[in-house]
């Protein structure tokens, strides 16, 4: 077995980091780079992202031959976790949820026109997405099969009604992926159709308030009332909704996963940089075992989570859909990140829990992290699932 990262991604890794370094952490300090909701200004975000262009860090996930990078999972791992060493990263590189996701799959699935309609822009930077998918009770959620949304066929094309709720980034969006359903086959009943923003028939209903700090767009509840869209854009074909809904989101939990990891690894170096100076009774935190053994298990669960990160993203890159391997680092990574950032809190005492450092940020935005793309307890019981089917054979080397 080989753990050692390729030059190449490795000599990217170390260019994001020193572009964070440079250009998005000192932002992080100056009141006027944050937007109402507390994310990077949008104006502030268009001079850094032009910066990353510049430097050849835009769009790791897409196609060369349109200004991406084209990393494999494995590469996109390593670059990830640097960018969200800043609490803004992600989005400079145009590496964020729930664009990342969208590019990727629309890479893999769309066809030569639909790209040229629907992906070149997102890539470029001139367009910003979403994906429709969750819906009010009794609509579907972690489980799609429950979608409620129909698209009805009329013509030449569909007509969408229906309700989506905390649709990520919805309030931004230019371009839309929706998942509806076309038909009550358990398999084949649900299809992927595109829509742009300034089609009739639909609308947003409300911005819903969340803990924060909220992504651009933030979480919108739709209505869709006579939403008509041409067959060419559906997705892949009709029926095929389950099997897009597959493609795209086992490896969006993982790349929230890589982003995830930058940040625990950011509150490890706030409480580092803290308990090395902070003096209590006459001796430094760092020196006092208590605060050792406390810093010792959170750097341990960090490691476990990049590896358990890697494996999935390198059989991902190997044509799998490592199910199971993603489910894994989701919880786990999930978990460590509140870890991480808990702790870190509490080493800095009443400066962690104050906003003079980015802690209490990661703190609220890190309770989503087991609830997003699939809570935990569900994605507990996909690994039950996999050990009840395979025993022993659940721990394989794969030789």
């Amino acid at each position: 077995m080989d753990f050692t990262l390729p030059p190449d991604l490795d000599a990217i890794r170390q260019r994001t980091r020193s572009f964070v370094a440079e250009h998005i952490l000192p932002l992080e300090a100056a009141p006027g780079s944050y937007d109402e909701h507390e994310n990077i200004r949008l104006d502030v975000l268009r001079t850094v992202q032009a910066k990353a262009k510049a430097a050849g860090l835009w769009s790791p996930q897409a196609p060369k031959a349109w200004g991406g990078m084209a990393l494999p999972m494995v590469g996109q791992a390593a670059m990830y976790e640097e960018a969200n060493r800043s609490i803004f990263g992600p989005v400079c590189f145009n590496a964020a949820a729930p664009d990342d996701g969208n590019m990727r799959l629309l890479s893999q699935v769309a066809t030569e026109a639909q790209k040229e309609r629907w992906l070149l822009p997102i890539v470029t930077g001139a367009v910003r997405s979403a994906f429709a998918m969750t819906e009010p009770h009794p609509g579907g959620g972690s489980d799609p099969g429950m979608i409620q949304t129909k698209a009805e066929r009329r013509g030449g094309g569909w007509v969408i009604s229906g309700r989506k709720w905390y649709i990520t980034g919805a309030g931004v969006a230019q371009h839309f992926i929706l998942m509806a359903r076309t038909s009550d086959d358990p398999r084949k009943g649900l299809t992927a159709f595109l829509f742009d923003r300034d089609q009739p028939g639909w609308e947003i209903v409300r911005r819903i308030g969340i803990m924060g700090p909220e992504e651009h767009g933030g979480h919108c509840e739709l209505a869709f009332d006579g939403l008509e869209v041409p067959d060419d854009a559906v997705l892949m074909s009709v029926g095929d909704g389950l099997k897009v809904t597959q493609i795209r989101l086992g490896p969006a939990r993982l790349t929230h996963c890589m982003r995830w990891l930058g940040l625990a690894k950011r509150s490890m170096e706030i409480a580092q940089g803290y308990v090395n100076e902070r003096r209590g009774f006459g001796v430094l935190l760092k020196d006092r075992e208590s605060v050792q053994i406390k810093l010792g298990q959170v750097a341990a669960a960090i490691e476990i989570g990049r590896l358990l990160v890697m494996k999935a993203a390198w059989k991902l890159d190997a044509g799998d859909f490592a199910r199971k391997e993603v489910s894994m680092a989701k919880n786990h990574v999930a978990d460590t990140l509140h870890l991480a950032v808990d702790t870190a809190i509490q080493l800095c005492g009443a400066r962690g829990y104050s906003k003079d450092t980015a802690l209490e940020w990661i703190y609220r935005y890190a309770r989503q992290a087991r609830l997003v793309d699939g809570a935990s307890e569900v994605h507990s019981m996909v690994l039950a699932g996999f050990y009840q089917k395979e025993g022993d054979a659940f721990w394989s080397w794969g030789v």
